[in-house]
C-alpha cells in the first residue's frame, strides 16, 4: 500500500533538507569589490575630451572609462591643491580641520594625518582588503633625524609649517610614520610633487636608493611651467621621465599579483601633469596644447595600461575603478589664448583658486553592473567622500570610520538618487586660505580677488565696497557677476552655514 504524505508533512521534509544543508554547505559571504582608485595631479575639468570636446587634448582611454560607467558634472576637490585634498580624500575631514589649514607640505615635512586617525586605507585594510599606494605621497614621511638635531622637531612649526633641514636628516633609517602607519600593506611613493626634492622612490618606507645626488633645478625661471624643478637632493639614477612610466609598471605588478580570492584597495595618485611637463619622447607633438597637453596624453595612456591590466586579469567586472584629479591645472590665460585650449574647461580661474577652475574636477566611477554606463551625474560631490561610500558599500556602521565630512555617494551610483544625502553643503579652500561655500547654485566666496594663483589673488576692498564675492552658477557659470551686495540674505545664510560647519563639527 503506497503511504499518502499529508502536506504537513512535506513541509516539515522540505524544512528539514534545508537545515541538513546549511549544516555542510557554508553560506558565502557577500562579494565586495575591489577599488582602484586613479588621481591625476594638476588636471584640468576640460583637459579630458570627454569634459570638453574643443579642447585640443585627447584623451580616448579616459572616455572609454566615462562611457562605461558615470561622469560626473560637478564634482570637486576639498582643496585647490595638492597636500590639502590628499588629506581630505584619505581621511574624510575637510584639510582646514588639519595641522596646515593653509599650504602644502614639502618633500621633508613630517607626517600630516594624526595618529589614529581612520583613513579609508585603515577602514578597507580592517574589512579585509589588501591594500596599496603607488605614486606621488604628499603627505609627508617621518623622517629620522642625526642624533645631533634631533631637538629640531621640538621647535614650533618645524616639520609641518617648516619643512626639515635635509642636512640633519639620517637617509640610511626608515622614515617611522608614512603609508604603512595609516593603513597601506604596501606603498610605492615619491615623496612630495615631482618638482621638489628629495627625488627619489621609498618602497614600504624604505629608500630604493640614497639620495646622494643633487641637481641644481631645472628651468627655474620658467614660472613653475615646463620642466621646471626645484634644486635639491636626488637619487644616482632618478630620472623625472621616469616616473609615470615606474608607477604604471609598479601598478600592474601588483595587480598581478593580486589574488581573487581577497579584495584589494590600490590608491594610483600619479604625479602628473604636474610640473615637470616631461613627456617621454615618443609623446611629444601628440597633442596640440604643447609639452602640457602632450604630458596629459601620456597620463591617458599610463590610464589605459592599467585599465588593460584590470581586463586581461579577469578582474574589471569586480573592480570599481575611480578617476579624479587633485585639483584645477596651472593653466594661465596666456596659455588659452596660444594654444586655443581651456585647462579648466570653460570655468574662471586655475589651480590654487577659489573660483570653479580651482577646484572643480573630472571625476569619473565605474563598476560594471551597478553603475549604468554612459551617464552622468549633476550632483555636487567632492573627493572627501570616499571614505563614506567605502564604508557604505561594505555595509560598515562602526561609529570610528563615520568621518566629519564625508557623505556617501553609493545611493546616486546605484541610480537610486541624484543629490548627495544630508550633505548640506561644501567647502572649499584656496591657496591662500580663502573660503569658498556652495549649496545649490550658490556660492559664496570670503574675500576678493581669486584666492590663489590667479592675478589678482586678494584684493582689498574699498570703503562700502562688497567684502565677498556671491555667485549663481546656474546663470553665471563663469563668476563674472558677483551680487554679493544685491542678496544680503542668501549671504548671511552662506556664512552662517559655513560657521556652522567649520564650528560644530570639529
Amino acid at each position: 500500500m503506497v503511504k499518502i504524505i499529508k502536506k504537513s508533512e512535506w513541509i516539515a521534509l522540505i524544512v528539514s533538507v534545508i537545515l541538513s544543508l546549511s549544516l555542510v554547505i557554508p553560506i558565502q559571504k557577500k562579494k565586495v569589490p575591489n577599488i582602484v582608485y586613479i588621481l591625476a595631479d594638476d588636471l584640468g575639468y576640460g583637459d579630458v575630451s570627454a569634459y570638453n570636446t574643443e579642447g585640443m587634448i585627447a584623451t580616448p582611454h579616459i572616455d572609454k572609462l566615462a562611457n562605461q560607467g558615470m561622469r560626473f558634472l560637478d564634482a570637486h576637490s576639498p582643496s585647490s591643491v595638492c597636500t590639502p585634498t590628499r588629506y581630505a580624500l584619505m581621511t574624510g575631514r575637510y584639510p582646514w580641520r588639519s595641522r596646515l589649514p593653509v599650504g602644502v607640505l614639502r618633500g621633508y615635512s613630517t607626517t600630516l594625518i594624526e595618529k589614529d586617525c581612520p583613513t579609508v586605507a585603515s577602514l578597507l585594510k580592517n574589512h579585509g582588503y589588501e591594500t596599496a599606494v603607488i605614486g606621488k605621497w604628499h603627505l609627508g614621511l617621518d623622517w629620522v633625524l642625526k642624533k645631533e638635531y634631533e631637538n629640531d622637531l621640538n621647535t614650533e612649526g618645524v616639520g609641518i609649517k617648516e619643512e626639515l633641514n635635509p642636512e640633519h636628516i639620517d637617509f640610511m633609517q626608515n622614515p617611522t610614520q608614512g603609508p604603512q602607519t595609516v593603513g597601506f600593506n604596501y606603498s610605492y611613493i615619491l615623496p612630495a610633487s615631482l618638482d621638489m626634492p628629495p627625488y627619489c622612490y621609498l618602497e614600504n618606507h624604505k629608500l630604493t636608493e640614497l639620495p646622494t645626488a643633487y641637481t641644481k633645478g631645472n628651468k627655474l625661471e620658467s614660472g613653475y611651467t615646463g620642466p621646471f624643478w626645484r634644486e635639491g637632493k636626488m637619487s644616482p639614477s632618478f630620472n623625472f621621465q621616469e616616473v609615470l612610466p615606474t608607477f604604471t609598471e609598479k601598478a600592474n605588478d601588483f595587480l598581478k599579483k593580486q589574488s581573487k580570492n581577497k579584495p584589494f584597495f590600490l590608491y594610483l595618485p600619479f604625479a602628473a601633469p604636474h610640473t615637470p611637463w616631461v613627456p617621454k619622447d615618443n609623446y611629444k607633438g601628440k597633442s596640440k596644447a604643447g609639452e602640457y597637453g602632450d604630458f596629459v596624453q601620456q597620463v591617458d595612456d599610463a590610464v589605459g595600461h592599467v585599465l588593460h591590466t584590470l581586463d586581461s586579469l579577469g578582474l574589471s567586472d569586480n573592480t570599481i575603478v575611480v578617476f579624479a584629479s587633485d585639483n584645477g591645472p596651472y593653466w594661465r590665460e596666456d596659455f588659452v589664448k596660444r594654444y586655443n585650449h581651456s585647462a579648466s574647461g570653460g570655468y574662471r580661474g586655475m589651480k590654487g583658486d577659489a573660483f570653479e577652475g580651482g577646484h572643480r574636477i573630472p571625476f569619473i566611477v565605474r563598476w560594471k553592473g551597478k553603475v549604468k554606463a554612459g551617464t552622468t551625474s549633476n550632483a555636487i560631490t567632492t573627493l572627501a567622500n570616499l571614505i563614506a561610500t567605502c564604508a557604505d558599500i561594505l555595509g560598515i556602521k562602526d561609529e570610528k570610520y563615520k568621518a566629519q565630512d564625508s557623505y556617501s555617494i553609493l545611493p546616486i551610483l546605484l541610480g537610486q538618487a541624484e543629490q548627495v544625502a544630508h550633505q548640506e553643503a561644501v567647502v572649499h579652500s584656496s591657496s591662500i586660505g580663502f573660503f569658498a561655500i556652495r549649496k545649490g547654485d550658490w556660492k559664496l566666496i570670503e574675500g576678493l580677488g581669486s584666492g590663489g594663483f590667479t592675478v589678482p589673488k586678494e584684493i582689498k576692498p574699498k570703503a562700502g565696497e562688497a567684502t565677498g564675492q556671491l555667485y549663481n552658477l546656474a546663470t553665471d557659470k563663469k563668476e563674472e557677476h558677483n551680487v554679493y551686495d544685491k542678496y544680503p540674505e542668501k549671504v548671511k545664510e552662506l556664512r552662517e552655514l559655513l560657521s556652522d560647519i567649520k564650528k560644530n563639527r570639529s
